[in-house]
């Protein structure tokens, strides 16, 4: 007689009205907590979303826009900032294609989100009907732009290489479009400001406190007592002094030091203090990353015949980096939300340019639109840089 094997279960699939009895429902007194808490939220909604379409006065985010954006940069020299936009976009495509080029690059969601951005894009609210055109344009230059990396990366498996080099090269050209100089009308960094101060003074500092946190943090690990001790110096002094206090240095007590012509620029003394106090954190996060390196991956190395400087920079480093991937986009969040503190010291970046905004007689008493649409500009970098801390863990496989 033959015994039938005994089979699994029917697999039950959970609906929606299931998933909340369970979840929000059982027993009673979540189904009271949850009706409560739903209607206090369902409460706060409606009165938001009310005050948002009849009572907010969104003219002063209309009219400001350019404000926001660029602050008191010359508008005739607008130009030259479009076309910094447009190389960014343009090696920020390229980069999304090579990186992307194994895969299928515009799936349903890429191709979602892409429409959603372009709405968003003819929804700003400019008063000038061409920048909206422009931004749509540069969205297509994105877009363009990873379609051809796509294609070169499949067929130049080095392309992530020389786009790494473009990009850093790129700098270069920002600050001659930006400043002037060199063929173009100088700017005065006193008409520079919003957003893109923030972004320029926040991309600067954590292309500059990377390398010196991971010099730091090799630095306090070293076996040379005198490397050490400085290292150690320099974070514990560093991580015990506020960083507004370090900017009113660097603001304030250092140009009473220096000559009337050797003063250096309020945006390079900002970006010093930015540089040094991130710096100070993020070697501190990646001396964490070392420390959870078993002492076998240095003792493989010696074995097969690696000397210190490429142990540590071929198998020790990439692994302590790898292991700390969220920690150290944390710090550059962090840093990112830390430039607010600049508008203390009279640089009139994002948050600056709204007080601004807001001491204009024909604004004043705005603080809740200003302030609200602010805020969804840095939670919108902010969520970017996270995204694209999830995307590169995802791709190392950060959690096996």
């Amino acid at each position: 007689m033959t015994v039938s094997p005994s089979l699994p279960p029917p697999a039950i699939r959970p609906t929606p009205i299931n998933w909340i009895r369970e979840n929000l429902l059982t027993p009673w007194y979540n189904g009271v907590i949850t009706v409560v808490v739903g209607g206090g939220f369902l409460w706060a909604a409606y009165g938001f979303l009310t005050w948002v379409f009849t009572q907010a006065q969104w003219q002063v985010i209309e009219a400001n826009l350019h404000l926001f954006a660029t602050g008191r940069y010359p508008n005739e020299e607008y130009w030259r900032l479009w076309v910094a936009l447009g190389v960014i976009m343009t090696l920020a495509g390229i980069s999304w294609g090579v990186v992307a080029r194994n895969v299928t690059l515009f799936s349903r969601n890429v191709l979602i989100g892409l429409a959603i951005a372009a709405l968003l894009c003819f929804l700003i609210p400019t008063p000038i009907v061409p920048w909206r055109l422009l931004i749509v344009g540069m969205l297509l230059i994105l877009t363009a732009a990873a379609w051809i990396g796509q294609k070169i990366g499949q067929k130049v498996p080095q392309m992530g290489q020389y786009t790494s080099l473009a990009w850093i090269g790129s700098f270069l050209m920002y600050f001659w479009l930006i400043g002037g100089n060199l063929g173009l009308t100088p700017v005065k960094t006193n008409e520079w400001g919003g957003l893109m101060l923030t972004v320029f003074m926040a991309v600067i500092s954590i292309a500059l406190c990377f390398p010196i946190g991971v010099i730091v943090a090799l630095g306090r690990q070293s076996d040379l007592p005198v490397v050490r001790f400085f290292s150690v110096i320099y974070i514990e002094v560093i991580r015990g002094i506020p960083l507004i206090a370090i900017l009113f240095m660097g603001q304030v007590m250092i140009p009473l030091f220096l000559p009337e012509g050797m003063r250096p620029d309020r945006i390079l003394r900002a970006i010093i203090g930015l540089t040094l106090f991130s710096s100070a954190y993020l070697a501190e996060n990646v001396r964490g990353g070392l420390q959870s390196i078993p002492r076998g991956q240095e003792e493989a190395a010696k074995a097969l015949g690696l000397n210190p400087p490429l142990t540590v920079s071929l198998i020790i480093l990439p692994q302590a980096i790898k292991a700390v991937i969220p920690t150290i986009v944390g710090q550059f969040i962090s840093l990112f939300q830390d430039t607010t503190l600049l508008a203390i010291v009279g640089l009139e970046e994002l948050l600056g340019m709204s007080r601004s905004i807001l001491a204009n007689p024909n604004f004043i008493g705005r603080f809740a639109e200003v302030y609200l649409a602010v805020g969804v500009m840095y939670w919108a970098v902010c969520y970017a840089m996270s995204l694209g801390s999830r995307y590169v863990e995802k791709k190392l496989n950060t959690g096996h």
